[in-house]
């Protein structure tokens, strides 16, 4: 249906409702002009369509909140609601219902499908003021918090108390773990600890009509009674409630960090690497990660501070200016320990493994690897080098935190140096592991033989140990309807022939929307719609996303 004959204009009678409800500033609006109120009295609010003057403030705040980061998706919303407590979004969600607005629920709004912005003028309806830590059990491991707080503080308050968060995301400064369930997010340390649908233990939940589901907001590590509702509102993107709390798994927060970072020439050795580590470090292993050349050149030539870590070919000169390396993919493996004690334990490990799977003489080298050859005479052990698997070229293990973070940086670094790279058209998909670098050569070759690889860059990363690789093609010119042409529907046509994923982590928001029938039966997309209706019947939760209304035109080929 029409979204403007299914849902409701906003009137300047829904904005002094939400005004009663709220209060005036937790209500930005552009629907009727606010008259600057005097000392001592409340700021009154008069219809007006021509308000240039009274809401330039609440102008600025909606203009921001109508487009996602990436400036891809824009919406025309005329109110943005700020409530901060799971009532106030029960009485608005009410409201909403029975008038037939629809909302569109925001968190940081961090985002790459255009998830948690209007398509058209859905009310904007944000979490972030909600964003208090409730508790924190020592005894359990389990801290109850509010949707609006931000990934980044929340690991904060957990580390202070000796616990961690099971969730690392690039965008941890600015994401709120409200969308963090809500899409149900992988991140980086998915190896270790698992997604959310393993590590969250409960949500408060307020429905369509109004309905606040407190009773799912449980602490326990077991209870099988009965279905596992809050599944259904994990990765749901704010389709079937708005998600107001949480009770998660917090684990022991590591007391050592160490990070490796392995080169190697082809993205089979890259596949044999991350076998050998999940074999022989388990234990250790929080992250496995890996990148491409083009990726680390990026990054490189746009980051202040970023490094390659291998500049050179062992034949090659010193010139500090030029990059002559030829090697083409890298890997970023994060191994942690509980105890202090155990950290050079640890490192003796991780030399012994790396010595034992690098082709050739690891004990010379050049100064360009580093500070890791002063540390190589303390754990050296010729009968390792004898054993194992030659796959990779060079490696590098940090030295201490900061050098940790350094060569973390650039893996993680990679979609902020992507800002800058002009128009950059984003894909987040899982494979079969053996098959992730060939979605990238084979978009390469897809944009040489049209004459416009010197127009794009195609470069892939992503999260090894789980099979989801981030496929990235950057147009310094800016976006071009050819250059999309190029990509889709190719590219997924080539994830479903491969039994994979058109989404590992990011959702399907407003940009994948369709492609749900790709991937999925048309009985089970069927069955999600019937679950939309009896969560949503009057679907005023972020219309237009995540559920297609009807099947996509005729499928395209290969």
């Amino acid at each position: 249906m029409n979204h403007r004959l299914r849902y409701k204009v906003l009137s300047d009678e829904d904005i002094h409702f939400f005004v009663r409800a709220i209060g005036a500033e937790n209500v930005a609006q552009t629907v009727v002009k606010k008259e600057k109120k005097k000392k001592n009295e409340e700021e009154t609010y008069t219809p007006d369509d021509n308000n240039d003057d009274g809401n330039g403030e609440d102008e600025i705040i909606l203009k921001d909140m109508n487009a996602d980061w990436q400036k891809k998706y824009f919406g025309k919303s005329k109110c943005a609601l700020f409530p901060r407590t799971s009532e106030e979004v029960s009485t608005i969600l009410r409201y909403c219902h029975e008038n037939h607005i629809a909302v569109c629920p925001q968190g940081g709004n961090t985002g790459l499908v255009g998830g948690a912005v209007p398509v058209f003028d859905e009310v904007i309806l944000s979490l972030k003021r909600m964003n208090s830590v409730l508790s924190i059990d020592d005894v359990t491991g389990v801290c109850v918090c509010e949707a609006g707080v931000v990934l980044e503080e929340l690991d904060d308050a957990l580390m202070r108390r000796g616990m961690c968060m099971p969730l690392d995301l690039g965008a941890k400064g600015k994401c709120q773990i409200g969308g963090n369930v809500s899409t149900n997010a992988g991140g980086l340390r998915l190896i270790k600890y698992g997604s959310l649908r393993g590590t969250v233990l409960g949500l408060e939940v307020v429905l369509a009509d109004g309905t606040v589901l407190s009773s799912l907001l449980r602490e326990n590590r077991k209870d099988n009674t009965g279905y596992d509702l809050k599944q259904l509102f994990i990765g749901a993107e704010g389709t079937l409630g708005v998600v107001t709390k949480i009770a998660i798994i917090a684990p022991r927060a590591p007391e050592a960090r160490i990070v490796t970072i392995f080169a190697c020439n082809t993205f089979q050795n890259v596949v044999e690497l991350m076998v050998e580590m999940k074999r022989r470090l388990a234990e250790n292993l929080s992250a496995v990660e890996f990148f491409d050349r083009e990726s680390l050149k990026l990054t490189v030539e746009t980051l202040p501070g970023a490094k390659d870590p291998f500049p050179y070919d062992d034949d090659a000169g010193c010139n500090e200016d030029i990059l002559r390396t030829k090697i083409q993919f890298y890997v970023a493996m994060e191994t942690t320990v509980n105890e202090k004690a155990m950290e050079s334990r640890l490192r003796a490990n991780l030399l012994n493994f790396a010595r034992s799977v690098v082709i050739g003489d690891t004990s010379h080298g050049r100064s360009s690897r580093g500070n890791f050859v002063r540390i190589l005479p303390k754990f050296r052990n010729d009968d390792v080098r004898k054993r194992g698997k030659k796959i990779a070229q060079r490696f590098m293990i940090s030295v201490n935190n900061k050098h940790a973070n350094e060569l973390w940086n650039l893996r993680e670094r990679i979609p902020v140096a992507l800002k800058y790279a002009g128009a950059v058209y984003k894909y987040d998909v899982s494979l079969p592991t053996i098959k992730m670098y060939e979605l990238v050569e084979r978009m390469r070759e897809r944009f040489a033989v049209r004459g416009m690889d010197e127009e794009v860059k195609v470069l892939g990363y992503g999260h090894l140990g789980d099979g989801n690789l981030h496929l990235n093609i950057s147009r310094k010119k800016g976006p071009c309807k050819d250059t999309l042409a190029v990509i889709e529907p190719f590219v997924y046509d080539y994830v479903t022939e491969h039994k994979g994923s058109v989404s590992a982590e990011h959702g399907l928001g407003a940009m994948k929307v369709q492609e749900l029938w790709r991937g999925k039966d048309a009985e089970e997309v069927r069955l999600m719609q019937r679950v939309k209706n009896m969560f949503d019947p009057r679907g005023i939760l972020n219309p237009h996303k995540m559920i297609p209304s009807s099947p996509s035109l005729t499928p395209s080929k290969l």
